[in-house]
C-alpha cells in the first residue's frame, strides 16, 4: 500500500512504542516446514518433470517448481487470493520456501515471490489438459508416498474410499456455475474422493452446479480405484451416500469386483419390506435409545438383479414411532454382519469432517472468468490470445487447494505421531505454521528464529518429516 508506520506510543502503556524496521520478520515460518515436507516426499519434482512448461524459456524468471510451490504454500498458509502474493513478495520465509535456488540467492537475486499476473498465467498453463491430468494425480501420489512411509515402505492391504459431492458457493458469472435448488445457492458441484481410514484426499472433479450427485461418478470412481490399487493398497471398498446408488453405478462397481456400501432412499417398496420388522423387541424398553438391523433382499426398478439390503431400525428418545433407513451392499453377510456393516457405514462422518476442513480452512476461491489474455500492460494490444478455459482454471484452483490440504495433512499426521494427540488443520496452522519468526543472516548462513510458543512443536514434528525422505516410486 506504500505506507510506513511512524513510531507511535500505546495509550494503555506509555513505555510501549510501535514502529517498523527493515528487519527480516515473518508471520509465515510454516512455509519452511511445509517446503521441507514437499521436498521430503519429492512431489513437486514429480509434478514438474511430467508437466509441459509452455512459456518461452528466455523470458522465464520463476521456474515451474517454484511456481507450483508458491501456489500450494500460499493456500496452505491461508492466503487465498493471488493478489496476496504481491503483499508477501518480500517475506523471507515465503521466498526461501518457494524458491528453487540454494543459499542466500532466493533473498538477494530473485525479485521475490511471483506476482499475481505470473501466478494467473501459471494457472492458465496448468489448466491445459495434459498438465491438469498431472495436477489431479498429484494428491493421490502424495498420499501414497506418505502412507508407504508410515507403513515401512509397503502398500496397505485394504482401504475404504469415501465418495461425495461438495457444494462450493461462487459469486459473479463463473462459467458453468449454476443455481442449485437443493442447496439454494449458485454453486459448483465437485466430486471428492478421500480415504476413510486416514483422511487423505485423493481426487477432485469440478462439475457444473446443476448436475445430479451421481453424474459421472462411475467413471471417476473406477479411475481412482485403479490408481489407488496401483499405488496405495491391494483392495478397495467404496462407500457412498443415498444420492449415488443407481443400477448403472452399482453394476459397474460389481462388474469390476469392487465392494460397495451405500445408503438407499426410502420408497414404498422398501417400506413394505420393512413393515414386518418395525416393532420393538419384547421386554421392557431400556432408558437409552437403541437400534437393530434386519437382513432383506431387494431389487429396485432398473436393477438387473436383487441385492442385499440391511434395514436399520432406530429408536429415538421420546418418540413413540420407530425410525429406519436402508443400506445396500455387495458384501455378503458372511463377510460382514448387519451390525458390522452399519458400524462401517457410520464412519463416513470422518470423511464429511475432512471435507468440512477443506472448505473451512483452505476455502477454495474459484473466481476465474473467460476473458482474453495479453502480456502487454498499459497499451492497446494489436492482438490477444484466445480466452483461457476459465472452468478449467477454476478446477486448477480446486486441485491446488486439495494439494495444500494434502501437504498440511501430511504435517498434521506427523504432528499427531510426535505428540500422541489429534490435531485439526486449523490448530496446526494457528499454533505451528503462522507463528512469528525472524530470519538472521550471518556471513552466508541463515537462522530462522521461531517464537518460543511454536518451538516445541517444531522440535517434535521435524524428525517425523525427515522420515518421509526416499518415499518415491
Amino acid at each position: 500500500m506504500g505506507e510506513t508506520l511512524r513510531s507511535v506510543t500505546a495509550g494503555f502503556n506509555r513505555s510501549l512504542s510501535i514502529e517498523t524496521r527493515a528487519e527480516r520478520l515473518t508471520g509465515d515460518p510454516g512455509a519452511v516446514l511445509l517446503r521441507e515436507a514437499l521436498d521430503a516426499t519429492g512431489i513437486i519434482g514429480w509434478m514438474a518433470t511430467q508437466m509441459k512448461d509452455t512459456r518461452r524459456q528466455a523470458d522465464v524468471v520463476h521456474d515451474l517448481p517454484s511456481l507450483l510451490r508458491t501456489l500450494v504454500l500460499l493456500v496452505a498458509q491461508g492466503w487465498q487470493d493471488h493478489d496476496d502474493a504481491d503483499a508477501l513478495r518480500h517475506d523471507p520465509a515465503m521466498r526461501l520456501a518457494a524458491g528453487s535456488a540454494a543459499g542466500l540467492t532466493p533473498l538477494t537475486v530473485q525479485p521475490g515471490l511471483a506476482s499475481q499476473p505470473t501466478l494467473s498465467r501459471c494457472t492458465a498453463m496448468l489448466a491445459e489438459p495434459a498438465n491438469l491430468k498431472v495436477l489431479r494425480e498429484a494428491a493421490l501420489e502424495l498420499a501414497g508416498r506418505n502412507l508407504r512411509a508410515e507403513n515401512g515402505g509397503q502398500r496397505r492391504t485394504r482401504i475404504t474410499l469415501d465418495v461425495d459431492s461438495l457444494p462450493i458457493e461462487v459469486h459473479g458469472h463463473q462459467p458453468k456455475a449454476e443455481w442449485n435448488g437443493h442447496y439454494r445457492a449458485r454453486i459448483y458441484h465437485p466430486l471428492i474422493t478421500s480415504i476413510a481410514e486416514t483422511g487423505d484426499m485423493l481426487d477432485a472433479r469440478l462439475r457444473p452446479g446443476n448436475v445430479g450427485t451421481a453424474d459421472g461418478a462411475l467413471d471417476v470412481i473406477l479411475d481412482v480405484v485403479d490408481r489407488a490399487e496401483a499405488n496405495l493398497c491391494k483392495i478397495t471398498t467404496v462407500r457412498i451416500d443415498a444420492g449415488f446408488p443407481s443400477g448403472v453405478l452399482l453394476s459397474g462397481l460389481e462388474a469390476r469386483g469392487i465392494h460397495h456400501v451405500a445408503r438407499l432412499r426410502a420408497n414404498a417398496a422398501l417400506d413394505k419390506l420393512a413393515a414386518p420388522h418395525m416393532k420393538r423387541p419384547p421386554g421392557r424398553r431400556p432408558t437409552e435409545p437403541r437400534l437393530w438391523t434386519h437382513e432383506l433382499e431387494y431389487q429396485a426398478q432398473g436393477w438387473g438383479e436383487p441385492r442385499r439390503v440391511v434395514l436399520v431400525v432406530k429408536e429415538r428418545e421420546g418418540d413413540l414411532l420407530l425410525d429406519r433407513f436402508f443400506l445396500v451392499t455387495s458384501i455378503s453377510r458372511f463377510q460382514m454382519s448387519g451390525q458390522a456393516l452399519l458400524d462401517h457405514y457410520r464412519q463416513r462422518g470422518k470423511a464429511e469432517g475432512h471435507m468440512g476442513e477443506l472448505m473451512d480452512v483452505l476455502s477454495p476461491a474459484l473466481s476465474s472468468t473467460n476473458r482474453a489474455k495479453t502480456h502487454l500492460r498499459g497499451k492497446k494490444p494489436k492482438s490477444v490470445t484466445p480466452a483461457v478455459d476459465a472452468f478449467a482454471c477454476n478446477e486448477v484452483r480446486l486441485l491446488i487447494a486439495m494439494l495444500a490440504y494434502q501437504i498440511m495433512h501430511v504435517a498434521r499426521r506427523a504432528m499427531a505421531r510426535a505428540t500422541k494427540t489429534p490435531w485439526s488443520l486449523r490448530r496446526l496452522r494457528e499454533r505451528v505454521l503462522r507463528a512469528g519468526a525472524r530470519l538472521v543472516i550471518s556471513a552466508r548462513r541463515m537462522t530462522l528464529i521461531l517464537a518460543e510458543a511454536a518451538a516445541p512443536f517444531w522440535a517434535a514434528v521435524w524428525p517425523q518429516i525427515q522420515m518421509l525422505r526416499g518415499t518415491g516410486p
